[in-house]
């Protein structure tokens, strides 16, 4: 029976005067029994780890409900203005730590559990990650709304609840198998089901037209196969401040659950085929786009995301302002987190149109002031790109409202630049050729009030490059937001040990105020100091050798260089050069060139898109050249290189307090900021790094003393790029001739001729777009610097003081106060605690 809503005339009971639950140890203990024994009907002959760690979820989570409750209240009685975060990915990782650390339990929780006999480590550890993401974007969302609710504002997150995560990676001879990351698999204790708020989306259909009682042409989108978006809410807490704002995240769903006659007909597969068809769309992250379906799936959850969440804001607004939408632009704006879900755009202007009969202009002025747009990607290729032919089929009426965006934008175009053919061509929101495309990116440009990039290179990049024509119409709107990581998560909750040294130090303050941090450098020169911070750096470090030689049988040195990068695998994150640094070091130890030799550990973990042949041939090759060098006596403890699978978030949090050296090596230009170089920063790693992304504004905050600094800048890459000559610099260098020498000659694939001669062929290739060996050289004396550094144990220890305390800037508490004191223009909402 559908949900339906109680009249205003019904009696409704009072919630608001349940009394507080406590939190103190008794409290906790008595509330994990009865959810233990009674909700879950389990007792202590139950072996499960899952059991346990669900009540003491529930336990947390009915915590959480009720400051939530008070943060909603709060809000209403304000009537704020709200923000609304929209993200194909939110990357949340494992919640009941970083619940228990928010909410200021995590102590009283530790020591409830130790009463009990149960160990808090293997709970949280029972946890399985929330991989709804691929890498820094989802992680950034997540970082993002953590941020919101401890600057207490209002502010709600709207993404899509995968049933499968990001595939689950393994290592099988030494290739990435992708496995499904079924992480719904056992239900999650953390979200309620908001079945009231389910909103109906549109698909296929086609668009007829009206004349109404005001004599104004209307539009009817009809015959349309529809589904239904049903949320799923998890709550959001603030660091330890009683807000605890929503991350909405909606699953789609059909909107009858089978054909009753084609069942009774005998035809089971088709009466339940409308319901596969619709939960299709939110089933996998990612679907695999080198097909139509896979193209048409991706558009399709695109357009979920966008219609499910503006109905939602829409649904709400004229609960409580009837149809007059005079104010909605004040007290609503909306954040596209990249171009997946620009469609907004069009789809707030079908919605105040077409539901709601505004005229165009004011649809028009309603929808550019409260979108605004954030850019990723310097990659032209990773801009979202829909052909017009699969628009029409799937959303004709959004079609036709792009093509009039299209139509008027172009007229504000051609009034500014009379008669530049060439120019109205670039920036059309339509692609022409073969196929006509629709240009998402160019949609949420045009459709917002600003663009903001994510690191300073990035948005001055955007601005002289990618979206040039645009910069010159419209200066005013671009703008930079350079990322950040909350170092709740991300230092405090991976890294407690570190964490509890600096809180001693220099008090507790810098957990939302991470310029604080700066006081640590007085102790530079403290030897106590420096040798606490030392000793706890090698114990993060063994606790990272322990973790990985559990999982992975390896035995690592723990006063060896740990160096590391870890991230998504991609050419222009040349994971390739690491390697190729790599078999320059094995090729020194076999030709005995090891005086003054520093030990070293190489870390490589990320997981390649399974259609991405180039960069699952990578992590086969790094598995190789990690079995001839893991297995050679000869090499011993000077060298290792270990491959990290399944590389996700709860891995994070594990690899980055181990971590001596962060490797963000990617060519100059191509990446937007990265997040990684500043998690390990902010954990006591030192950067070697090309003038890249954040890396820049890293290295401004340390000093060139304290950053290893290699390769080309932007703009040299692109001066090279007419005369690029990469076998001219492989036969002026030993080194790099040694290195070429051992791949081509298969000592890497003695069993596997010409497996590797495509990677070869590529970074030797005039046209290889990540100039490899053109940074090979600078890499390798870069690395000699990293060595003579770490073998003054002093020096190292200080430099990885002074780049802990140079972090503040990389709190993503900075970057959402910018977003909002420049963009969005909220008001905090204090909650009572």
């Amino acid at each position: 029976m559908p949900h339906r809503r109680l009249k205003k005339s019904e009696p409704v009971f009072s919630i608001t005067t349940l009394p507080d639950l406590g939190i103190d140890i008794k409290d906790i203990e008595d509330d994990f029994k009865r959810y233990y024994g009674h909700r879950l009907g389990r007792d202590e002959n139950c072996r499960s780890v899952h059991y346990v760690y669900e009540a003491l979820s529930m336990v947390i989570r009915d915590r959480l409900t009720e400051r939530w409750k008070k943060t909603y209240i709060a809000c209403k009685k304000q009537d704020c203005k709200k923000a609304y975060y929209l993200s194909m990915e939110f990357l949340m990782g494992r919640t009941l730590s970083n619940a228990m650390l928010n909410l200021g339990v995590d102590d009283v929780v530790s020591q409830a559990m130790y009463d009990l006999g149960l160990d808090i480590e293997e709970l949280i550890d029972a946890e399985p990650d929330a991989g709804l993401g691929n890498g820094g974007l989802g992680r950034l969302a997540a970082c993002f709304i953590d941020s919101c609710a401890t600057l207490q504002l209002p502010v709600t997150g709207y993404g899509l609840r995968y049933e499968y995560g990001m595939f689950s990676q393994t290592i099988v001879n030494g290739e990435q198998v992708e496995e499904p990351d079924h992480w719904l698999r056992n239900g999650n204790v953390w979200e309620i089901e908001r079945l009231e708020y389910k909103q109906r989306i549109k698909f296929g259909g086609h668009t007829e037209r009206h004349i109404d009682k005001e004599g104004i042409t209307r539009v009817s989108w009809v015959d349309t196969h529809d589904i239904l978006a049903v949320p799923f809410d998890t709550a959001i807490p603030g660091y330890q401040n009683g807000t605890v704002n929503t991350l909405r995240l909606w699953k789609a769903t059909a909107t009858e659950e089978f054909d009753l006659q084609e069942f009774n007909a005998g035809d089971y597969a088709e009466s339940v085929a409308a319901k596969n068809t619709a939960e299709n769309i939110t089933m996998v992250l990612y679907p695999n786009d080198a097909n139509e379906n896979g193209k048409a799936l991706r558009l399709q959850q695109q357009y979920l995301l966008a219609s499910a969440s503006l109905q939602d804001v829409l649904e709400v607004w004229v609960g409580r302002h009837g149809n007059d939408f005079s104010n909605f632009a004040a007290k609503n704006c909306f954040q596209l987190n990249d171009t997946h879900p620009s469609i907004a755009v069009a789809e707030l202007m079908r919605l105040l149109l077409d539901n709601h009969e505004l005229s165009w202009d004011d649809a028009w002025t309603i929808t550019r002031n409260t979108m605004a747009y954030t850019n990723h990607t310097l990659l032209p290729e990773a801009l979202e790109r829909w052909s017009v032919d699969l628009f029409k089929q799937l959303l004709p009426r959004l079609m036709e409202i792009i093509f009039e965006i299209n139509a008027r934008f172009l007229a504000e175009v051609s009034a500014h630049w009379p008669g530049d053919k060439a120019r109205i061509a670039r920036m059309s929101l339509i692609e022409e050729g073969d196929q006509q495309h629709v240009r998402m990116a160019y949609l949420a440009i045009v459709g917002s009030y600003s663009v903001n990039g994510v690191a300073e290179l990035h948005s001055k990049l955007l601005q002289q490059g990618l979206f040039h024509d645009f910069y010159q119409l419209w200066p005013e709107k671009f703008n930079n937001k350079t990322n950040g990581v909350t170092p709740r998560r991300w230092l405090a909750a991976c890294n407690p040990e570190l964490a509890e040294l600096i809180t001693e130090t220099i008090g507790d303050g810098w957990l939302t105020d991470l310029s604080l941090l700066k006081k640590l450098e007085i102790y530079v020169d403290d030897k106590a100091f420096c040798k606490r911070w030392y000793e706890v750096q090698q114990a993060a470090k063994q606790k990272l050798i322990d973790y990985k030689k559990q999982e992975l049988g390896v035995d690592l040195n723990v006063n060896a260089l740990f160096d590391v990068q870890v991230k998504r695998i991609h050419e222009y994150k040349r994971q390739l050069l690491n390697v190729l640094h790599v078999i320059h070091l094995y090729d020194r130890i076999k030709r005995g060139d090891t005086a003054n030799w520093t030990d070293r550990c190489v870390l490589i973990g990320g997981k390649a898109a399974p259609g991405y042949h180039m960069a699952k041939k990578i992590i086969k090759l790094i598995n190789n050249v990690s079995h001839v060098i893991n297995h050679d006596p000869e090499v011993g403890n000077k060298l290792k290189l270990v491959f990290l699978p399944n590389y996700r978030v709860s891995a994070m949090e594990k690899i980055c307090p181990g971590a001596d050296l962060s490797e963000q090596i990617s060519t100059a230009g191509k990446e937007a900021s990265g997040t990684g170089n500043m998690k390990f920063m902010m954990n006591g790693a030192l950067t070697i790094g090309t003038l890249d992304g954040a890396n820049i504004e890293i290295r401004e905050e340390v000093g060139d003393d304290n950053f290893f600094l290699f390769g080309l800048t932007e703009d040299q890459v692109e001066n090279l790029r007419d005369h690029y000559n990469p076998a001219a610099i492989i036969s002026q260098d030993e080194d790099l001739q040694r290195v070429i020498n051992l791949l081509e000659s298969g000592h890497f694939n003695q069993f596997e001729p010409g497996l590797f001669d495509g990677v070869i062929d590529s970074m030797k290739s005039p046209h290889d777009p990540w100039v490899t060996i053109a940074d090979f050289r600078s890499f390798v004396d870069a690395q000699k610097r990293v060595e003579a550094a770490f073998q003054d144990k002093d020096r190292w220890t200080k430099m990885s003081i002074i780049n802990c305390a140079n972090s503040g800037k990389f709190s993503t508490d900075r970057t959402i106060a910018e977003y909002n004191n420049e963009l969005w223009k909220l008001t905090p909402v204090h909650v009572a605690k």
